[in-house]
């Protein structure tokens, strides 16, 4: 996992790949960013990095591919709804998506054909479609807590270990769910707030309150029934 200040050229020393920063910024452009005043390549926090064993390059390259079938994913995403909206004075792309209508902001740009997403207008129309929710199922479900306490969720705000919050890897921000314990009929209602887990085989991170309200603070990992609301 990178991490913050992470120098490209210090992670391509240390794995011994053979490749350069302008084809690894190319392949990988999620990843990897130019700090022009500071004329350093900077890995993004948070990206997962490939094991040891892999060369940088592959690993590149499996990104790469990912990436193009999460995008056709979206493009072949099923709506419930849709709804026209007029931009008024102090709106953003990104307060719309997230704080108003609970949609993804890559979704909303690309159905209003927005390459800039600076430069939305006051009285510019835009195309709300509200995703089609997936069915409730079982989820598996970790929590996270003090070390991340007050630290900028993907939501922009900070986190608060104690609210209704959880982490999901791709529900819009903003969405509310229902959280069921099956083996103590404990029920609570969330919102998206964050981005994760980034571990394999768990699907949501609870915030510690509610994990501690549906009794899994001990388990630390437990299987709930999650409904999209």
């Amino acid at each position: 996992m990178l991490q913050r200040n992470d120098i490209l050229t210090h992670y391509i020393q240390h794995f011994q790949a053979q490749t350069n920063l302008q084809a690894a910024a190319r392949q990988r452009p999620v990843a990897i960013s130019n700090q022009s005043r500071s004329c350093n390549w900077y890995v993004r926090e948070g990206i997962k990095t490939p094991a040891a064993q892999r060369t940088f390059s592959a690993a590149l390259d499996q990104a790469t591919k990912e990436k193009a079938l999460a995008q056709q994913s979206q493009t072949t995403r099923k709506t419930t709804a849709s709804a026209d909206y007029t931009v008024q004075a102090g709106d953003t792309l990104w307060s719309l998506a997230v704080n108003k209508f609970h949609v993804n902001v890559e979704d909303l740009a690309k159905d209003n054909q927005i390459d800039d997403p600076d430069k939305i207008q006051v009285g510019q129309k835009l195309t709300i479609k509200k995703a089609e929710p997936p069915p409730p199922g079982q989820v598996v479900a970790s929590w996270y807590g003090k070390d991340f306490h007050g630290k900028t969720m993907a939501n922009g705000s900070p986190y608060n270990m104690y609210a209704n919050t959880i982490a999901h890897k791709d529900l819009p921000l903003g969405t509310k769910v229902e959280l069921k314990n099956p083996r103590t009929g404990q029920t609570i209602t969330a919102v998206v707030t964050d981005r994760g887990p980034y571990v394999d085989g768990r699907d949501v991170d609870l915030s510690y309150g509610v994990a501690q309200r549906l009794s899994m603070i001990q388990n630390g990992v437990d299987t709930l029934v999650m409904k999209v609301l």
